[in-house]
């Protein structure tokens, strides 16, 4: 009798999709006509695909001048691959254009990527991410295409609109403006920017949040706790990184020193909302102050929320870690949060994300230490921009040896699926004994 082929686990599928998607992304951009002038190396051409895939923006070459627009072009189908996620996107494709049945497999699979707790109404769901994200882009790049078509002509500036609106939602940071400026070079451009700004902030709340808003008219009492939650997060992250940020560079002369108090309001709202996982930039990074790099380098820790195209250890997830710090404090032996008791296996899981994420954080910072003679606050900031998937850095990343370049390449791949997602994929299914083994206190603290 033959045995039948053993299915690999929906961690496993999930990381094998984007692996397979950066490596036939690899192969592309390596093509030689695929630059203007000489071919990308494989290693740079992983990293690109990679950074594009995982929604990171971390460029070893200059996106707007090093490809030709076919290039250009590769680069923002992969964000949008990436953004979605490819067995999300793969799966829509066969339901809507097939019309096949969605398997019980590629259930789970989609049912772990877009972070859902139960298999029914997937269908539905997937459809509308993807009407979603078409419509938001396409939306985006209209009002994008105000600024860029007088300026560039109808085709490049609808093909600039449309790469710029497919980047910012899908929070990935990649700009074609040249020369490594991001958006430095038009910091109070409120149309573009603000265009931009609005796409990566939707797209990092996550699509739950985002239907389940649209759904009750955003009325806060009928959303759920996970909604709830999500939007009290962001804002509040966004309020306080944005005024941590203009006090700290208010007078600072090569940031935002010298632009007129609107302005400098309204790009410390940018950066405090592009560092939780955007990646553009409208102030040089190398410039920051200390103290303003520390706090971007947290909020690009935290992240964006989970289901969203942002990454991070997620807004939800470091929520849920200080609630069950309060409630530790206050005497509690659960969490709760608004009347609602959340599950201690939640807490357990949000803590092992948080740990191996600073586990990773650290040894790929430990290399990079080792291997480079550059600042240790660049490159910090340069690993924890790459788990975050953010896509910030002060310009090192092209002058990066071999060594770090891969070892950023396994980080924003590892911050792109999660550390626990990776973990489950490569750890070995054990069945539950139903032993309770005898209980012993450890002295702690």
């Amino acid at each position: 009798m033959r045995k039948r082929p053993k299915q690999r686990r929906p961690a496993q599928v999930l990381a094998l999709s984007f692996m397979s998607v950066i490596l036939a992304g690899s192969l592309l951009l390596s093509l030689p006509f695929i630059s203007r002038g000489r071919p990308l190396s494989y290693l740079d051409a992983l990293f690109t695909a990679t950074s594009a895939v995982c929604v990171t923006g971390l460029t070893v070459v200059d996106t707007g001048t090093f490809f030709t627009p076919l290039g250009q072009a590769i680069i923002a189908a992969l964000i949008f691959v990436g953004s979605l996620g490819f067995m999300t996107l793969a799966t829509t494709i066969f339901v809507v254009f097939f019309g096949r049945r969605i398997s019980l497999q590629e259930r789970l699979v989609v049912k772990e990527a877009l972070n859902q707790d139960t298999l029914e109404g997937l269908a539905p769901l997937i459809r509308s991410v993807l009407r979603m994200a078409v419509a938001l882009e396409l939306a985006g790049a209209a009002l994008l295409s105000l600024r860029f078509v007088p300026e560039m002509g109808w085709a490049r500036g609808v093909f600039f609109s449309l790469f710029h609106a497919v980047s910012a939602f899908g929070n990935a940071g990649f700009d074609l403006m040249g020369g490594y400026r991001s958006l430095t070079g038009m910091p109070t451009d409120y149309l573009v920017n603000g265009t931009l700004m609005f796409l990566f902030i939707v797209g990092g709340l996550g699509f739950p949040v985002i239907f389940d808003l649209l759904q009750n008219r955003c009325r806060f009492s009928r959303v759920t706790l996970h909604t709830r939650l999500v939007v009290i997060i962001t804002a509040v992250l966004l309020l306080s990184g944005t005024l941590a940020i203009l006090a700290l560079e208010y007078n600072n002369p090569e940031t935002m020193g010298d632009l007129p108090t609107g302005g400098k309001l309204f790009t410390a709202f940018f950066t405090a909302a592009a560092s939780r996982t955007a990646g553009f930039s409208v102030l040089e990074n190398a410039s920051l102050l200390i103290p303003t790099r520390l706090l971007i380098i947290l909020l690009m820790f935290i992240g964006a929320s989970p289901a969203s195209t942002g990454g991070g250890v997620k807004t939800t997830t470091f929520a849920l870690v200080f609630i069950a710090v309060v409630s530790l404090i206050r005497g509690r032996q659960e969490p709760v949060l608004l009347k609602r008791r959340l599950p201690l296996t939640q807490t357990f899981k949000a803590v092992t994300i948080i740990v191996a994420a600073a586990g990773l954080i650290f040894t790929t910072t430990l290399i990079l230490t080792i291997m480079e003679n550059q600042d240790f606050m660049a490159l910090f900031f340069e690993t924890v921009s790459a788990f975050g998937t953010v896509g910030l850095s002060t310009g090192i990343t092209p002058e990066l040896s071999t060594v770090s370049k891969a070892a950023l390449i396994a980080t924003m791949f590892v911050g792109r699926i999660g550390p626990l997602t990776l973990f489950i994929a490569l750890a070995r299914p054990r069945r539950e004994e139903g032993l309770h083994y005898p209980e012993e206190k450890l002295l702690i603290g």
